[in-house]
């Protein structure tokens, strides 16, 4: 299957209001990343076993880890979770640039270090999340 077959099956088996939240969420980190590298993690390790919950991921940054291993991975991520969603803001060296910069006109959101969760779409301002997620990329892109 396709990534953007395995991303729409995603979405589509989501409960009613989450899917309707992740399907404009979509098209709205699309819009902010026309032509990005698409990416699906269905949360499982290689054994088969789920180790996190499923993960939509947009654009690509090389990832360096402890001991200078690198890796390709997702700019953006999003992800349906029990309780809400997640938005995954992904390559930003300082980690109270979100928390600093968006945390107090999201509406009601948690915004961590790369993390930004919240019950439904209707609790923020999306289009404060849209620069939020231009924001990060742009800055994961330079590096």
């Amino acid at each position: 299957m396709t990534i953007p077959a395995q991303i729409k099956t995603y979405i589509a088996n989501l409960p009613d209001a989450k899917r309707a939240d992740m399907e404009v969420l979509d098209r709205l980190i699309r819009k902010a990343m026309p032509r990005c590298k698409l990416w699906f993690l269905d949360g499982k390790d290689e054994t088969g076993k789920t180790v996190s919950n499923p993960n939509i991921g947009y654009g690509a940054q090389t990832m360096t880890y402890v001991g200078g291993k690198t890796r390709a991975f997702y700019q953006i991520g999003l992800s349906a979770n029990k309780t809400g969603i997640s938005v995954y803001i992904l390559g930003i060296a300082d980690r109270a640039y979100l928390v600093r910069t968006y945390g107090k006109t999201l509406g009601k959101a948690r915004v961590t270090g790369y993390c930004i969760k919240f019950r439904a779409l209707k609790d923020i301002d999306t289009g404060v999340l849209e620069t939020a997620i231009r924001d990060g990329a742009v800055i994961s892109g330079k590096k």
